[in-house]
């Protein structure tokens, strides 16, 4: 449970919207609910909502429900715990949960770079698991070296996965494109 002084993450600033209101479930912290959630928060707080979502996307996929909610209401625990509809936005859990070495990279080593991919290696990536190859690499962004983690991202500029890098960012570069 991320307590704040917000109902939980709202489709919109309600410091400027009158009309925002609470999105109460959450199935995937995609990137325009990231933008949606803003950067730091009051001068009082640690980062706004954007850390809330981000602790909370964490928590999903480690397979954990999270919820967060309004300090100021009366009995928010036990009602987040119960799983009182309207009591803040809940993320689910991922049907799937990340191993812990994925988790680590995921979420605790920061990017040294960003590998731009092809449609196909989007493809084979995302959808299939598969491991990167450099025939798929259309470019080299950063400086890092190997078992460095880096972003991956599709065609359309998206970041579709992080990994760890076998090779430095000279070695890659020479091999982008190219069939191994």
């Amino acid at each position: 449970v991320l307590l704040t002084d917000a109902p939980g993450l709202m489709d919109a600033d309600p410091r400027f919207s009158a009309e925002a209101s609470l999105i109460e479930e959450i199935v995937e912290v995609d990137h325009e609910l990231e933008a949606l959630a803003g950067g730091a928060g009051s001068d009082r707080g640690s980062g706004g909502m954007a850390s809330k979502l981000a602790a909370a996307k964490m928590a999903s996929w480690s397979g954990v429900r999270a919820v967060i909610a309004a300090a100021g209401r009366p009995g928010v625990l036990a009602e987040a715990i119960d799983g009182r509809p309207g009591v803040g936005t809940v993320v689910l859990p991922r049907a799937r949960r990340l191993s812990a070495r994925k988790l680590w990279i995921a979420f605790a080593l920061p990017a040294h770079g960003r590998i731009s991919i092809d449609a196909g290696a989007a493809r084979a990536v995302v959808a299939g698991g598969r491991s990167l190859l450099a025939a798929g690499v259309t470019g080299v962004e950063g400086t890092f070296d190997a078992e460095d983690a880096v972003e991956v991202v599709g065609p359309d500029g998206t970041v579709v996965a992080k990994g760890l890098v076998r090779v430095d960012t000279p070695t890659l570069r020479a091999m982008a494109g190219r069939r191994s």
